[in-house]
């Protein structure tokens, strides 16, 4: 079998999608010989990429000569899979075309775009050019070969996918939404909807909302996909509500428990990521001390989805509940959310802005280097399809909370966890109950800080056990199946 995997994140991270495809490298090129993937030819794309002169030299010269330009080489991850960076610029003086097509064929209303669709349009379609020509070169090499998958993460691929369904349908598609265009929307603008849940009409809502395109394009790739795909089973319920498509199979994120410090190396890690975050603090004026408490929220900038909100005032309430020899440095770790540092008497917030990668002028480490100097993370989010951050949490060894309105929450639940004592906190959270949630995350982390050292470090085992059972080896079956369900199709 071969596999196309696409991403608008492959070698351009982004967020969550960028972890889950490099994350998943590792497997799916040990699971299969032949794994292409493919992302945009961007400037910053060298960075994560090392190019090679010799690697399908013939099939890329044969796609220059038709006008469109790639670059052929390695991913930088330990894995090195092959990747093809697909340069998108030779559409633009087409798009009207192209997207006149897709109406007749498809009925994709790209009439309204708006923001950053054109740009994920012509990308997408760009990828199923290079993915049709590849194929063609690949086949004529090993006719023998007969299984072929084509692998799109969300819709700004869409296109792709409809261009194979179009030109080359050997190749099978599988789309997977991470998060409906059109949910995430709902819930970005303050709308209820989860109490409301069944009386959402996701086209409607689109019009309403000023979605009309992306949603358009996400909802015909689900349903012309040979097998769709989303990563929890709360999403799949928002798919078939709002995109009028029921999911074939689930596939929930997995985790590459090989990045995660080895035993040997914890200790020191965590001493040094404590030195770093105090050190930090103290550049702030802050007055710090090697037996305070360190507590985080981390990932994109999104107020309410994420539950920023939340988190503060759950820091802001602590401070009128600690003794005066408990006190609390909380981090917000989010890109591009510039706010002033919060002081109380116990509590302390401090807002970093950087992108954590190891480039940024303070901590110049990555935020795994990080993450595992935390005592306990915090992740109250409203609207999380699956939930990253607080998976990458419990596999450094540091417990969290979470809510039941994230993925990841419903898939501990399911997993025998969901209090503090086990690892991960699932806080009950509905559009009604804010209030409710922040106490909750404040009595949480009140047990927390009562707990002995023993008794933290004994938590801290369970969640790495967790995490293990989250490890892509034992969540790519899911994939497998999504394959079978395409060929099938």
């Amino acid at each position: 079998m071969t596999i196309f995997e696409t991403s608008f994140e492959v070698c351009n991270p982004m967020g969550g999608i960028h972890t889950v495809v490099s994350s998943k490298a590792p497997t799916l090129v040990k699971e299969y010989e032949n794994v292409y993937f493919f992302g945009p030819l961007l400037e910053h794309s060298y960075n994560h990429f090392t190019p090679s002169k010799t690697l399908l030299k013939k099939w890329k010269e044969s796609l220059l000569k038709a006008g469109i330009k790639v670059e052929v080489g390695y991913w930088n991850l330990p894995c090195k899979p092959v990747t093809i960076l697909v340069d998108y610029s030779h559409l633009w003086e087409k798009k009207d075309e192209i997207y006149g097509h897709f109406w007749e064929e498809f009925g994709v209303q790209s009439h309204a775009a708006v923001n950053d669709y054109d740009m994920s349009a012509m990308f997408g379609y760009a990828v199923g050019q290079v993915m049709e020509s590849l194929y063609h070169f690949l086949h004529k090499e090993k006719p023998q070969e007969k299984d072929y998958i084509a692998q799109f993460h969300e819709w700004q691929t869409a296109f792709g996918l409809l261009y194979l369904k179009d030109k080359c349908r050997p190749i099978r598609t599988v789309f997977t939404t991470h998060a409906t265009g059109i949910g995430r929307s709902i819930a970005f603008n303050n709308k209820p909807l989860y109490d409301c849940f069944e009386g959402f009409n996701g086209d409607q809502m689109a019009n309403e909302l000023g979605f009309v395109s992306k949603h358009s394009v996400e909802k015909t790739a689900a349903h012309q996909a040979d097998c769709f795909t989303t990563v929890s089973e709360g999403t799949a319920r928002e798919c078939q509500q709002l995109l009028e498509k029921k999911v074939d199979v689930v596939t929930p994120n997995g985790f590459n428990s090989s990045i995660v410090t080895k035993s040997e190396d914890y200790e020191k890690g965590r001493a040094n990521a404590r030195k770093l975050l105090l050190k930090y603090a103290r550049s702030k004026g802050i007055r710090v001390t090697s037996k305070d408490t360190l507590v985080c929220i981390s990932g994109r900038a999104e107020w309410k989805n994420k539950g920023i909100d939340i988190f503060l005032h759950a820091i802001e309430k602590l401070d009128y509940q600690l003794s005066s020899k408990q006190r609390i440095i909380a981090f917000v770790l989010v890109p591009y959310l510039h706010m002033a540092d919060r002081v109380y008497n116990n509590t302390t917030v401090l807002f970093v802005s950087d992108f954590l990668d190891g480039t940024d002028p303070f901590f110049k480490v990555p935020y795994y280097d990080l993450l595992i100097g935390m005592d306990l993370t915090v992740f109250p989010s409203y609207y999380e399809p699956w939930g990253y951050t607080p998976l990458e949490s419990i596999a450094f060894h540091v417990p969290t909370i979470t809510t039941s309105l994230a993925g990841f929450g419903q898939w501990a639940l399911a997993h025998d966890s969901g209090t503090i004592e086990k690892g991960v906190e699932v806080v009950e959270r509905r559009d009604s109950n804010y209030w409710d949630v922040v106490e909750k995350v404040v009595q949480t982390i009140l047990k927390f800080l009562h707990f002995s050292d023993k008794e933290k470090e004994q938590i801290a085992q369970k969640a790495s056990k967790l995490a293990a059972l989250a490890d892509w080896s034992k969540m790519f079956v899911h994939y497998k199946e999504a394959y079978k369900i395409a060929l099938k199709k």
